[in-house]
């Protein structure tokens, strides 16, 4: 086995996902070409390495790494070059180039020996010392995990997470039981956990190993919409993943069932196997939603036609009688539920309801799923509208992994009446908590479009709601006056119903651009969003003119569509921070856009800097203000008002948002909406998706690409079943 020593120069290429690495080793002035596993190794760290020289066809002579061992930087250039690596929070090429000056060969040892005296040099404190000490602390606790977890396959970013979760005891705790990463680090599934376990030699029929592959499974099917699993199907396919016999995971169901960590129950003719979250959220979805529909209210003593007049003059509208009968029925009933598309006076109606109830000194809450949806509530309405999340008010318990909701059965809000719109968002969890913070005697007025896409969390809920027949529904499925003069509305409505757009108008606000091929509809897509839109409508580009498609990959997908329109609209430059996180590059002045719910992290306002709370969630659009490559952090502007700092391991909570899925942009409405038509997964271009893209526009549609696909896309009713037993619990409460 051959042996070389040196410096590390450059890192050439790097797996975040496995840790397989290029880079350049610095030997007596010659640069060599290392490839191997050794994911944590970083420029300026000096290594010993033990492997074979092999000839690359395309890159020549290189050396293939068996084992390392890393040395203590030697030379003054080493160490400089080790401690701008990024490797210390708190400490890259400006304040490495200084600590070298001051410190010369004994920098490493002060700073792990004596850190106090780090404040010896100019712009470093107490409290940045103090950092930098704590963090080569715990930079030497992670490099043995990291370690430890490459020999599997586990790359830094993962390594990291893993690290944060378990601390000092990670490796103990994998030990015992590796399939514990798939239930708790956001990233790691079953597969990666189980690879780990089986290098360790766990039986394939191990108690541990089913039951994590079958919840693994039954997860799955979770993360595809299903608050529940058909048992033969949950049965069959963990049998097919773990590659065992369907005994095995028959019996785990039970034991499972026993344990009471899963719920096994006939809804209808099916045997469902339910997680127990989704399980107690139906079952108390149903029961709630019935409590509030039989509890007698109050009736108002009002004359209400009259009301509805006086209204009408105030606001300078006319209401249609399904628009009166929806006034009438939301000041006589308890619970009942707007459902309509664009133009159908869903807003006009809300207003109206507003008006009258405060008028008779009701006090009434107004709340919608996402932010975006909740500002926009807010500017129709006049009143403020708060996201679900922060009118129930999510707080910790004993632990920061432990979340609730601090309004709840014990602590109700405190209202007369509560509005909540864009329902068909909310998924079946969201649902449970929220009703139950309401409540007995509190008028509940659910309002939403049933013909949208469904929630991306578990459950059907509107729909299982009005297609029960149990809660009074009033269906608006008429344009009114308003509405009809927008090609938008009229067009989304026929494409609901079956019929193609109407494409022929001039100077209107629905076009199509034909284009053959997606090179074509891309490079019209980039030309559209960074010069004639702009040009043609005087929009900002960031937050007038949105791009949706149908899927991620391919050409005319948002991953590419983002790569490309981030070169047009916020090119590369001097002045400008950039971050690179796998195969992306962040830089100061993208729009982002968070992708997942996280209740524990930290905003500042930016207009009041005393204001502060908690809690991004999935779907907030934001631009990236602050790229700070020295402490290791990036900064995040999310609807002009509140500042969000992401440690660099955190990055993964982020995409771009130059493009977006047509699932992600639910809840939001954008002035102009530009989408490719192309060829896809017939499962994606429904007409179900391409109603719910166009509902998002407000005053321009665009579309790009071939007429046949849109019309492919309007002859595809498809609609995905979901497994969910709303509909049959709320049947069945009736005898309860």
């Amino acid at each position: 086995m051959d042996e070389v020593q040196g410096t590390i120069y450059e890192v050439i290429y790097r797996n975040e996902q496995n840790g397989y690495t290029v880079l350049d080793l610095e030997q007596d002035d010659e640069l060599l070409t290392l490839i191997g596993y050794f994911s944590f190794l970083n420029i300026g760290e000096t290594i010993k390495a033990y492997g074979t020289w092999i000839q690359h066809p395309n890159y020549g002579n290189q050396f293939k790494v068996e084992t390392y061992t890393a040395i203590t930087p030697a030379t003054i250039n080493g160490i400089e070059k080790y401690l701008a690596s990024g490797l210390i929070p708190g400490i890259g090429p400006h304040i490495a180039g200084k600590l070298v000056e001051k410190f010369g060969l004994d920098t490493l040892d002060i700073m792990q020996y004596n850190p106090d005296r780090l404040t010896e040099v100019a712009g470093i404190g107490q409290k940045k010392a103090a950092k930098i000490s704590e963090a080569i602390e715990e930079q030497k606790e992670l490099k043995d995990i990291m370690m430890f977890l490459e020999q599997y396959g586990i790359g830094p970013s993962y390594s990291v997470r893993i690290y944060k979760t378990y601390g000092a005891n990670t490796i103990n705790e994998i030990k015992a039981n590796p399939y514990k990463l798939a239930d708790d680090i956001f990233g790691i599934g079953f597969k990666m956990a189980d690879r780990i376990a089986m290098s360790m030699g766990v039986s394939k029929f191990s108690e541990y190993r089913v039951a994590s592959g079958t919840r693994y499974v039954l997860n799955q099917y979770h993360g595809n919409g299903h608050t529940f699993v058909p048992h033969d199907e949950l049965v069959r396919s963990s049998a097919s993943l773990l590659e065992v016999d369907e005994t095995h995971v028959e019996d785990t169901i039970v034991r499972l069932f026993i344990e009471k960590k899963l719920v096994v129950e006939n809804v209808g003719d099916i045997r469902g196997v339910y997680s127990l979250p989704f399980f107690k959220a139906e079952t108390g979805t149903a029961r709630r939603l019935m409590q509030l529909l039989y509890y007698k209210i109050p009736a108002m003593d009002l004359d209400m036609d009259s009301e509805i007049s006086v209204v009408e003059k105030s606001e300078d509208i006319e209401l249609a009688d399904k628009q009166k009968s929806a006034v009438r029925e939301a000041l006589t009933q308890s619970v009942l539920v707007i459902t309509g598309g664009p133009g159908t006076g869903k807003t006009t109606i809300i207003k109206a309801i507003i008006n009258i109830f405060e008028k008779y000194g009701l006090d009434v809450l107004l709340a919608a799923p996402t932010g975006r949806a909740a500002k926009r509530m807010q500017e129709t309405t006049g009143r403020e509208a708060k996201t679900i999340h922060r009118l129930l008010e999510f707080g910790y318990g004993d632990s920061d992994e432990e979340m609730f909701f601090q309004k709840n059965e014990e602590s109700p809000l405190e209202c007369d009446v509560i509005i909540i719109d864009e329902v068909s968002m909310i998924d079946i969890l969201l649902m449970n908590n929220l009703l139950k913070a309401i409540a007995e005697g509190t008028r509940v007025i659910l309002v939403g479009d049933v013909d949208q896409l469904p929630s991306v969390g578990p459950g059907n809920v509107l729909r299982d709601i009005i297609d029960s027949g149990v809660l009074p529904v009033v269906r608006l499925d008429e344009i009114y006056r308003q509405a009809e003069s927008s090609m938008i509305a009229v067009n989304a409505h026929r494409i609901n119903k079956g019929e193609s757009p109407i494409l022929s108008t001039k100077d209107g606000d629905f076009f199509l651009i034909r284009q053959e091929s997606q090179e074509d509809i891309v490079s019209t897509i980039i030309e559209l969003c960074g010069r004639r839109l702009p040009n043609y409508t005087g929009l900002d580009p960031y937050e007038g003119i949105q791009v949706l498609s149908p899927m991620k990959k391919g050409l005319c997908g948002v991953l590419n569509l983002n790569h490309m329109l981030q070169e047009v609209l916020n090119p590369q430059g001097r002045d400008k921070a950039e971050k690179k996180h796998r195969e992306v590059v962040f830089r100061v002045g993208d729009k982002v856009m968070q992708i997942k719910n996280n209740y524990k992290m930290r905003w500042q306002s930016i207009c009041n800097i005393e204001r502060e709370g908690e809690g991004v969630f999935n779907g907030d659009l934001g631009t990236i203000v602050n790229i700070d490559n020295e402490e290791l952090y990036m900064e995040v502007v999310f609807d002009r008002e509140r500042k969000v700092k992401y440690d660099f391991t955190m990055l993964d909570e982020l995409e771009h948002a130059y493009a977006l899925t047509v699932h992600k942009s639910q809840g939001s409405e954008f002035p102009v909406l530009v989408m490719p038509l192309t060829f896809g997964p017939p499962m994606l271009l429904t007409r179900n998706l391409l109603y719910t893209a166009l509902t998002r526009a407000k005053s321009m549609v665009v579309l790009v690409g071939k007429e046949r696909f849109l019309h492919q896309m309007i002859c595809n009713n498809h609609i995905t079943t979901r497994h969910s037993g709303l509909r049959r619990r709320l049947d069945d409460q009736i005898f309860v």
